[in-house]
């Protein structure tokens, strides 16, 4: 609490007009401070609600702990997540699938929302990912560069052209001069690395945040291509978000010092 000097008998007085002017000031001054500070984005007190949350596969892990962060700090409120490929989390905005936020694998599958007029601003870049070759725990067939993986036999998952990570995997073997002819093409990057996981493909070319978040159940190979293919993580408020003041907060988190610790422990890399 602000202390305030005591009044003495030396204190000039104030008098008629000119005391009443002064306390209808600080009137004025006490209830703006008090409107700013219990906004829904300053304090969270007026946050209630589901805020609905699209996002790209490989955001899964990080962005459940900061949901279940956003949750605690903001009781009263839920977040929900759809996690899937960015061209089709995005074909479902542009359709009119309710949601309040929408994080992106690359800033070309975001701009098919912002074309439509559905992002609220402009999206901004929160984090980077990069490539690397998920191989079956041990590395039994030797994969220590993107040549390595047209041997023969060997069976070998890429993400959809269509999605970012097969965007991003297209130009890394372009880079290296390499091709290759997958055994199947996957929807998103949790479906290529669950793939290796299984042992029905021998090595796939994902994130390295989800070769990390996968643990020991696959071995990840860095190659240097990888860095012609980095991909930034663009994200934006919803223009007709049904929960606008929740969106906006939980975007706040996403981008603060906390949302970037979580995201950096993950493996992805700074904007």
């Amino acid at each position: 609490m602000t202390r305030f000097p005591r009044r003495t008998r030396r204190t000039r007085r104030i008098a008629g007009a000119g005391a009443a002017a002064a306390v209808l000031a600080l009137s004025a001054c006490s209830s703006s401070g008090s409107e700013s500070s219990s906004s829904p984005e300053a304090s969270g007190q007026d946050l209630t609600g589901t805020v609905t949350v699209f996002a790209a596969a490989s955001l899964k892990e990080s962005f459940t702990t900061l949901g279940e962060r956003f949750e605690k700090e903001h009781p009263g409120t839920r977040v929900t997540f759809n996690f899937g490929g960015s061209d089709s989390l995005a074909a479902g905005i542009n359709n009119g699938a309710p949601a309040d936020v929408f994080a992106a694998a690359s800033a070309k599958t975001m701009k098919l929302v912002t074309d439509e007029g559905h992002a609220a601003g402009s999206p901004g870049t929160f984090v980077r990912n990069r490539l690397e070759i998920a191989t079956v725990p041990g590395n039994p067939h030797g994969i220590d560069a993107l040549e390595d993986l047209t041997s023969s036999g060997l069976k070998v998952v890429l993400c959809d052209r269509t999605v970012p990570c097969g965007a991003a995997a297209r130009t890394a073997l372009e880079a290296g001069g390499v091709s290759l002819t997958p055994a199947s093409y996957e929807q998103d990057v949790k479906s290529a690395l669950t793939k290796v996981q299984l042992k029905e493909a021998d090595a796939a070319v994902v994130y390295r945040t989800d070769v990390k978040a996968a643990g020991d159940k696959v071995e990840g190979v860095e190659f240097p291509e990888a860095a012609e293919a980095v991909n930034d993580y663009p994200i934006a408020r919803l223009e007709n978000a049904p929960n606008p003041s929740a969106a906006k907060a939980f975007v706040a988190l996403v981008k603060s010092a906390e949302g970037q610790k979580v995201l950096g422990e993950a493996g992805f890399l700074e904007p």
